[in-house]
């Protein structure tokens, strides 16, 4: 779906921070599995809840994408094309895709490689919103040397609380490249989705009070002034960049949030006071609305 342009209301109000309630509450772990040279072909399995991200740091490399064996995304994800690569380049997978890497035999390229995972896996909010693959000549994005170069550094010998770090800038790494992602929305090739919303200063107010108070009252009306705008313009504004209405955005976003609680081991009533819902049971109604099994089912099936 493209993204049509829509008027952005005057923004006055200071810098937002609209990354750091998100990923407060589902959050990302980064584990370190690979620096050095990669030649011949490499080969990268889909594994459930995890991506990948991926620095090649010099050389020359193809990346082709093998069929998912299952799942909802399963025909996207098998129409990708080979990648040609041949500068400094990062490659992010957020979520599962098999992939090679095809690599001069003797020389190779040389990378640093980590696995991702998502608390919640596919139902992260982030991994809903990004593109199968995002490919980001390093050049592209400002800031990310001085990363790199503490990351580079930290592969090439091992030292104390190496890997502890190495993840660590991993998930800094990943911060820096969602924040260019939201600045730049059309470079990055993002469709209608979360990111879309928090590139537009308007929604990305209303968005980010619904991140951070999910069990406020909220309705149309105090949604649109939360975004400085009327409720027509917000309303059509939001279904263009999220694509959806904002009461199926605010159910699907308290029903994330409740699947986290019971994976924490949170009761169904303790979840509902927590949401800003009246009883259990209309908790459990608008979990069933979204999910189409009920949170007992859903947790017996994990």
């Amino acid at each position: 779906m493209k993204i049509a342009h829509t008027p952005m209301p005057l923004d006055p109000s200071p810098p937002l921070d609209r990354l750091s309630s998100l990923l407060e509450r589902f959050r990302v772990r980064a584990d370190l599995f690979h620096a050095g040279p990669l030649c011949g072909v490499t080969r990268f399995s889909a594994k459930p809840g995890r991506g990948f991200l991926h620095v090649m740091q010099r050389g020359q490399m193809v990346v082709t994408h093998r069929p998912a064996n299952s799942g909802r995304n399963g025909a996207k994800k098998s129409a990708l094309k080979r990648i040609e690569l041949d500068e400094p380049t990062l490659l992010f997978y957020p979520r599962p895709l098999a992939h090679d890497f095809h690599n001069a035999p003797t020389t190779g390229a040389d990378f640093v490689c980590a696995t991702l995972d998502f608390e919640g896996g596919e139902h992260h909010p982030l991994v809903r919103a990004l593109p199968a693959v995002v490919v980001l000549p390093l050049r592209s994005v400002y800031g990310l040397d001085l990363t790199l170069a503490l990351l580079f550094a930290e592969s090439q010998k091992v030292r104390c609380g190496q890997r502890f770090l190495a993840n660590r800038l991993f998930e800094v790494l990943l911060l820096q490249m969602l924040r260019w992602m939201l600045d730049h929305p059309t470079e990055a090739g993002l469709q209608a989705g979360l990111l879309t919303g928090l590139s537009h200063p308007g929604l990305a107010r209303t968005l980010t009070a619904l991140h951070e108070r999910p069990a406020e009252a909220w309705n149309l009306e105090n949604m649109a002034a939360a975004a400085g705008m009327s409720r027509s313009a917000f309303a059509a504004a939001f279904k263009v960049h999220l694509g959806v209405t904002p009461a199926d955005y605010l159910l699907r976003w308290r029903v994330s949030l409740m699947q986290t609680l019971l994976r924490d081991g949170t009761s169904i009533k303790s979840a509902a006071d927590e949401l800003g819902y009246a009883t259990a049971a209309s908790l459990s109604r608008a979990f069933t609305q979204v999910m189409g099994e009920s949170p007992r089912d859903w947790m017996r099936h994990r």
